[in-house]
């Protein structure tokens, strides 16, 4: 199978994106990626993450490559982005919110559409949106809280998560009365 063909198969699952640590673990080193950029075959997005150029656009495709520009496997969009993205608040955040573990650290010099927070997740805290990994909206309201996003939109995403069956009730009840106690 060509290089080519491996690297669109599997960035088909990421919105066409594919990082140099995948590609390595497709058999494909950094010398045939810096050849296929240079051919035009994929494109160079950011600093160790390529996109097949042929592959169809969508309106995740950016909050992908966010997820990806950590290079941290298990990276997910969480806080004010996860609460805008599944429409329970009419929150409008002003960085990408990415949470990777706790003892990673990225070297990377700009991060300025990225606010990166550090949280050791657990599987069962982490859900998809369009293909993304993303925060399940209680992980999300429980984020805001501690971060400090305003007392009225985490209301609202209680309210609109419930109602919308993205929260239970006994979440509900669990995060309203922690967000009392951060309010005194």
């Amino acid at each position: 199978m060509l290089a080519r063909d491996k690297l669109w198969e599997f960035a088909a699952n990421q919105h066409g994106y594919v990082t140099s640590q995948q590609a390595a673990k497709l058999g494909i080193n950094k010398g045939a990626l810096t050849m296929l950029a240079q051919r035009g075959t994929i494109n160079r997005a950011t600093f160790g993450v390529y996109r097949l150029p042929n592959f169809p656009y969508s309106a995740a495709d950016r909050l992908m490559l966010a997820v990806l520009w950590t290079r941290a496997p298990e990276a997910a969009l969480s806080h004010e982005t996860a609460l805008d993205l599944y429409e329970i608040s009419d929150i409008n955040p002003s960085k990408y919110h990415i949470t990777i573990a706790k003892g990673r650290r990225l070297r990377r010099a700009d991060s300025s559409p990225y606010a990166i927070h550090y949280e050791n997740l657990d599987t069962k805290q982490i859900g998809w949106w369009e293909g993304v990994p993303t925060v399940k909206p209680d992980t999300a309201i429980a984020q805001c809280i501690d971060y400090g996003t305003p007392t009225h939109l985490i209301r609202q995403a209680l309210e609109r998560g419930f109602q919308q069956g993205r929260i239970t009730q006994e979440q509900r009840e669990e995060l309203a009365t922690r967000l009392a106690q951060r309010d005194g």
